[in-house]
Formats: C-alpha cells, sequence, structure tokens
C-alpha cells in the first residue's frame, strides 16, 4: 500500500458529495412563480379551504409558503388567471369558485403537481376521449370536422418551431373541437373542464411547456383527425387512447424530475 491510498470510508464519503454535487447541478430549473403556485395550492389543500375561504394577506401568505413576498404575489396572479384564486381589490385572496358547480369540490382541491392526481386526471381523460373520438368519427359535421383539422394542423405548424406556448393552444383547441364533434353537450361540457385542469398542470408543474416530444404529439393528433375524417370509429377511439397514454407518461416523468429532484432550500428568490 502506498502512502496516497486514502481509507475506504474517506473515498465513500468523497463519492457522495460528489454524487450529491451532481445531483444539485441537473436539477431542474423551477420559476419562482412556479414553486409558490404549488406551494399556494398545498397550504389550501392542507388548511381544507374552499370556494369562498379567505387566504391570508400577501405577507402572511409568504411567511406560510416560505417564500418571499414579490414571489408569492406572482404565484397568486397565476392561480388568479387559471381560475383558482379570486384577489378582490381592498378585501383580499380567495379560494375562486369555479365556473361549473358540478365541479366544485374536484376543481378547487386539485393539485397539479400531485401524481396521483395527475394520474386520475389521465385516468379520466382516457375514459372520456376515447368515447368523444369514437362519437365524433360517426356525427362530426363538415364544419367540426375543419375545426378538428385546423387545431390539428396548427400543432403541427406550432411542433415545427418548437413553440410550446402555441402548441398549447393548439393542443387544446383539438382536444375541445373532438367534444364539440361528439354531439353530446355533457361529454363537450366534461373535455371543456379537463381542458381547464390540465391547463393547471401544465402552467404549475411544467412550466407553460409541454412535455416530450411535439413533433410526435403533433403526428398523433393528424393520425386522430385521419380515423374520424374516414369515419373509423374503433380506430379513432384506439388513437386517442394511445395518444393520451403517451402524454401521461411524459407528463408523469417530467412532473417527477422537476418536483422531486428540485435542491432542498429553493426559495425561489
Amino acid at each position: 500500500m502506498t502512502g496516497s491510498s486514502r481509507p475506504a470510508s474517506a473515498s465513500a464519503a468523497s463519492d457522495s458529495e460528489t454524487d450529491t454535487e451532481t445531483e444539485t447541478e441537473t436539477a431542474p430549473y423551477r420559476p419562482g412563480y412556479e414553486v409558490a403556485a404549488e406551494r399556494i395550492l398545498e397550504y389550501v389543500a392542507r388548511q381544507g379551504m374552499g370556494p369562498g375561504d379567505r387566504l391570508p394577506t400577501e405577507k402572511d401568505l409568504a411567511a406560510e409558503v416560505d417564500m418571499s413576498r414579490t414571489v408569492v404575489r406572482e404565484g397568486v396572479k397565476i392561480l388568479s388567471a387559471l381560475g383558482r384564486l379570486s384577489v378582490e381589490k381592498g378585501r383580499g385572496i380567495f379560494v375562486a369558485h369555479p365556473k361549473n358547480d358540478l365541479w366544485s369540490d374536484t376543481f378547487s382541491r386539485f393539485l397539479p403537481t400531485d401524481p396521483s392526481r395527475v394520474g386520475e386526471l389521465f385516468e379520466f381523460r382516457r375514459f372520456t376521449e376515447t368515447e368523444t373520438s369514437g362519437l365524433a368519427a360517426t356525427r362530426a359535421t363538415p364544419v367540426q370536422l375543419r375545426a378538428i383539422r385546423e387545431a390539428a394542423q396548427r400543432s403541427a405548424e406550432a411542433a415545427e418551431r418548437n413553440d410550446h406556448e402555441s402548441f398549447g393552444r393548439a393542443d387544446a383547441e383539438f382536444h375541445q373541437a373532438i367534444g364539440a364533434a361528439a354531439g353530446n353537450a355533457f361529454l363537450s361540457s366534461l373535455v371543456d373542464a379537463i381542458q381547464r385542469l390540465q391547463r393547471q398542470v401544465t402552467i404549475v408543474a411544467l412550466a407553460d411547456s409541454a412535455p416530450g416530444s411535439l413533433a410526435g404529439a403533433a403526428e398523433q393528433h393528424l393520425a386522430i383527425l385521419e380515423a374520424i375524417g374516414a369515419g373509423e370509429q374503433e380506430q379513432a377511439a384506439a388513437l386517442m387512447a394511445r395518444h393520451i397514454d403517451t402524454t401521461e407518461l411524459q407528463v408523469q416523468r417530467e412532473i417527477r424530475n422537476r418536483i422531486f429532484a428540485t435542491p432542498a432550500g429553493l426559495d425561489g428568490a
């Protein structure tokens, strides 16, 4: 043994420190507003708050979620835009009332960074949207089919530009157009509600970025469009199921990467 050899424990400790440093260095960056929005929603759920309940003042809320007032203010703005909070001048911050009473409890308590709740959302999406796709294949009018085609084409064009924001809008419009083409107002309403919840996942958990390959998702849109246009009910439903399953895998993987790999001590400042 030479004088330069190190004890095994020292070597192991050094390797552990290196691994920790590597994990910290490669952890995905999360904008402060995203973290603040997540923590505010967790606070609302932890306190058992419902629509109309008043949150603490901005200063006290910042203390509750352990972040700066500036970042908390941005988080509140995001959640207000998403319809989760209502900011009333001179009165305070409140849990917003959902537009649809049917979704009151689900909407107000949904945590877009919780993998289990996101899994429930995708399970419901699969149940609902395979049905709307099959129905659209047999019921879509020429005008409705054109709306589906235009949304699919916009998603393909956005994918070519790698434009996540435009792709997100086109994606929502594509699924809502199929919902409308199903010819059932109740199913169409369900798809609209699903898209509002999906938007929360995109904004709060994914920093307004679509996970996975935009080009791959756009190709799936076009394949679904083709099946609906050809009146192939079973094929349209099967392709939609595959599309939703693929999206769920990508979203869940991205949530785990972004949320659970975040270095300890992040204060969003």
